[in-house]
């Protein structure tokens, strides 16, 4: 049962080069969850990274805030058609944290606290395209927005950005996640509508 919140005082602004079709702007941040919002501490928070053979690389809270931080200037566009323009983050590359892992791997699946996965091509997610971040506008991420981490994969529709998340698990083959089982899109690019199957 998903749940729905604040935030649907959306507008359209077709005219806005920064849309993609059929999104429309809005200056709330919604909140759209598919279950019960998960609470995790910081001091039991964890995120690995599992490799096709295997192997295990992981960071805990105050390991994984040691590395490289890098601050995020970007558009946020939801499968529901609202979009948040000139949003700002705070997290750790992908790039960061793939460097500790050995792996011919294409796929990843994003396994998330509450038991969220969503699967995501690796080149969706290397190349300065995504982040693990923790801050939202300055701020600590909420809880309902995914704190105390969410995976950040901005050009990609907003459920790829998976709340809660507690690691990845890369596979040489595509297996699609919660969302994508219900009939999302594999991929979910805005600009093309990748909407659904």
């Amino acid at each position: 049962m998903a749940v729905f919140s604040r935030g649907f005082g959306a507008r359209r602004r077709e005219s806005d080069p920064r849309l993609p079709p059929g999104q429309y702007l809005t200056e709330d941040f919604p909140v759209l969850s598919a279950g019960p919002t998960p609470r995790v501490a910081t001091g039991e928070w964890e995120f690995s990274i599992r490799s096709e053979s295997g192997h295990i690389a992981s960071w805990d809270w105050e390991q994984f805030r040691s590395l490289p931080i890098d601050d995020i200037a970007t558009d946020i566009h939801c499968v529901t058609r609202w979009s948040k323009l000139g949003t700002s983050w705070r997290g750790v590359s992908l790039d960061t944290l793939l460097a500790e892992v050995d792996t011919e791997a294409e796929f990843a699946m994003a396994h998330s606290y509450g038991g969220y996965t969503t699967n995501i091509a690796l080149e969706d997610l290397t190349d300065g395209k995504a982040w693990v971040a923790f801050e939202f506008e300055g701020e600590p991420l909420d809880a309902e927005h995914g704190g105390p981490a969410r995976l950040l994969v901005p050009h990609l529709y907003f459920w790829k950005s998976a709340k809660w998340v507690r690691g990845l698990t890369l596979t040489s083959d595509e297996q699609p996640g919660f969302w994508e089982q219900n009939g999302y899109n594999m991929h979910g690019d805005p600009w093309t509508e990748e909407r659904y199957w």
